[in-house]
């Protein structure tokens, strides 16, 4: 984001907050919309900078949006980028797994939690956008967590030696290669660590105990990608040690210079926090009835009662306005402090176009009249472009927002951003549309693009004991539980499958994507460790597929003597159609789409198969290669498995 478009958003925000009374102090602030929440928050560490806000939404559903537009708005007020973005914003999500249910959380949830709590230790978090049930789960210390992480940048002496030990105790494990989050290798003077929740793992080169360059690189070339000035090392874990949870979430925040807890639908929070300590103990009492010997609730997570009482002392935010006594009497804990007043924000949702364009301009004309600012907040610069084009045709003067010296003719300023949804601020005169409100399609991040608070989440969690699964390399056993033995001078968790013969496997929890469960339809018989039941399975298909191969092969070299059409180069509608697309590319999409492009400009025929699994951006790659066909006036048939699939795309 541009310092001229963060000075004119700051200006236009500011202004709407302070004209729409979100800036004066209240113990409730009511009548606002989801996203309007978000600026209220963004506005209060615009105003406290060194202050740690933890802000409370109901679910972890609620969790992910709700980071999104915190950071497009703080990101606004304040000219940051991207990056400066996600370390000032920062989810913190629940386990999501009951503990007495023989599951721990992925390593994926508890790298974020970590990374959150480190960052509220070290007083780097601006906000940290937490769930109801994320508040009860009790963590390492936070000296612990400290001492446990480090900054690495080039010029630093550290032995790599030592470096391993500090990376094991983080939680790392020693692979080679390190393709995998939460990996490590070494190999004379270089150290290479994939962290929890980066795109590409690290490579650090040696001379002698000095760092002497950090660079990310591609673990399946193991070519460097781009040097980096610093890295943090952060656990991967939220609890270090089975015997170490002396700690909860506000213990962290008691360690910040100024904390401020902000809630979403108290009574909602409440609610979910509730039922979640209600499930704990029916868990618990049906794990004694079974005559196991768990932990108790007590050392697991924290006690209702405190929470309750942090709760009661936050500021609130609610879409409806709330009964004075009725949010004072029905929580435990001290009461609510009667010096501040309830605040009602004049407050409403835009309405909701979906492609009808010309209605919305209409709406816009409408608002022009009436001396209203209309801000629309587009998910692409493409898009951006785009929209100015077409309200040029209704006659609508729309500019980018940065272009501060045309705004005051201008009827729509133009921003790029993620915003889920607009709503109006009627006492500010301002009118924010996102880009879900005017078009049609509602953009969607990919399953690889989704935060880590649900992409890490393990389709395990539902596994319950006696249930069939598979390892990629031992074949199907029985899912038995979770063990912990000792490691070193720490306890680790394992998943414990039994094979044939009373075999047994011990699977660390941290490579649960080395097992799934087992989905035939009939009972299957278990495999034998060691045994060549799963090698010959293996070498069946391994055989099947070479005959396939060598069919294609003849295929292909029959295709490759028949001439085909030999398509244009990209237009410029091509690059405007591509630009319109929300998402960076990652480096696999760049080289396919070259790679196809490259096949249709070419007179063979075309015969490729771009494979990816679900939500990896395949969909982007095939509307690009479409479009290129129909600007060469060809026709293009898209086909797609089911009726739905057919009408999304």
């Amino acid at each position: 984001m541009s310092t001229a478009t963060s000075l004119n958003l700051r200006a236009l925000l500011k202004a709407a907050v302070t004209r729409s009374g979100m800036d004066t102090p209240a113990r409730v602030v009511s009548g606002l919309t989801d996203s309007a929440k978000a600026l209220c928050v963004a506005a209060a560490a615009q105003a406290q900078p060194s202050a740690a806000h933890l802000y409370i939404v109901p679910t972890d559903a609620d969790l992910e949006q709700a980071c999104a537009d915190v950071g497009f708005f703080l990101a606004a007020m304040e000219g940051l980028t991207a990056d400066a973005t996600d370390r000032a914003v920062l989810p913190f999500p629940s386990h999501e797994v009951d503990p007495y249910r023989g599951l721990a959380p992925h390593i994926g949830v508890t790298s974020v939690r970590a990374r959150a709590l480190y960052a509220i230790a070290r007083g780097t978090a601006r906000v940290v956008v937490a769930s109801a049930a994320a508040l009860l789960p009790r963590v390492t210390a936070p000296e612990r967590m400290l001492a446990a992480s480090l900054d690495l940048r080039p010029g630093q002496d550290i032995a790599p030696a030592d470096l391993a030990e500090l990376l094991v105790d983080a939680g790392f494990t020693r692979e080679d290669p390190a393709d995998e989050h939460g990996e490590f290798a070494g190999r004379g003077g270089i150290v290479d660590i994939f962290p929890a929740g980066e795109a590409h793992p690290v490579r650090l080169e040696f001379v002698g105990d000095t760092i002497e360059t950090l660079r990310t690189y591609d673990p399946s070339t193991q070519r460097s990608i781009a040097p980096l000035d610093q890295i943090a090392i952060v656990p991967l874990r939220d609890v270090l040690s089975s015997a170490d949870r002396r700690a909860t979430l506000f213990d962290y925040l008691a360690r910040a210079k100024q904390a401020r807890i902000i809630v979403s639908e108290r009574d909602e929070v409440e609610a979910n926090a509730t039922k979640l300590v209600e499930q704990i103990l029916n868990s618990y009492n049906e794990a004694v009835g079974r005559n196991e010997r768990p932990l108790p609730p007590s050392e697991l997570v924290a006690d209702w009662d405190l929470v309750a009482a942090r709760l009661a002392h936050a500021t609130q935010l609610a879409q409806l306005g709330l009964d004075d006594d009725a949010s004072v009497s029905q929580s435990p804990g001290p009461p609510v402090p009667q010096s501040l007043p309830q605040r009602a924000v004049r407050c409403q949702p835009v309405a909701e176009f979906r492609g009808r364009f010309k209605d919305w301009v209409r709406e816009v004309q409408s608002l022009r009249d009436a001396g209203d600012a209309t801000l629309f907040v587009a998910a692409t610069a493409g898009r951006a472009e785009r929209t100015i084009e077409l309200l040029k045709e209704y006659d609508v003067f729309a500019i980018p927002v940065e272009r501060a010296e045309d705004a005051r003719y201008a009827a729509v300023l133009v921003a790029v951003g993620g915003l889920s949804r607009g709503f109006r601020l009627p006492d500010a005169g301002l009118q924010i549309f996102a880009e879900a409100d005017v078009f049609e399609e509602e953009r969607r991040a990919p399953e690889r693009r989704r935060s880590a608070t649900k992409a890490f989440l393990s389709d395990l969690r539902d596994l319950k004991v006696a249930d069939f699964v598979v390892h990629v390399d031992h074949g199907i056993g029985m899912f038995v539980g979770l063990k912990q033995i000792g490691i070193g001078d720490g306890m680790q968790e394992f998943l414990e499958l039994r094979y044939s013969g009373e075999d047994k496997l011990f699977v660390p929890v941290e490579r649960l994507d080395l097992v799934q469960k087992y989905t035939g339809a009939t009972r299957p018989p278990l495999d034998r460790l060691g045994g060549t039941s799963w090698e010959r399975a293996k070498s069946r298909v391994k055989k099947a597929m070479r005959d396939m191969a060598e069919e294609l092969l003849k295929l292909y070299a029959a295709r490759k003597a028949v001439p085909g059409h030999a398509f244009s180069a990209d237009s410029h509608w091509q690059q405007e159609f591509e630009d319109a697309f929300e998402y960076e590319l990652t480096v696999d999409q760049k080289s396919a789409i070259a790679d196809i492009k490259r096949d249709m400009e070419s007179p063979t025929p075309m015969d490729r198969l771009l494979c990816g699994d679900v939500g990896y951006g395949k969909t982007e790659v095939a509307m690009r290669a479409s479009f290129k066909a129909v600007m060469d006036g060809k026709q293009v048939a898209f086909l797609a498995p089911t009726t739905v699939l057919a009408f999304q795309h």
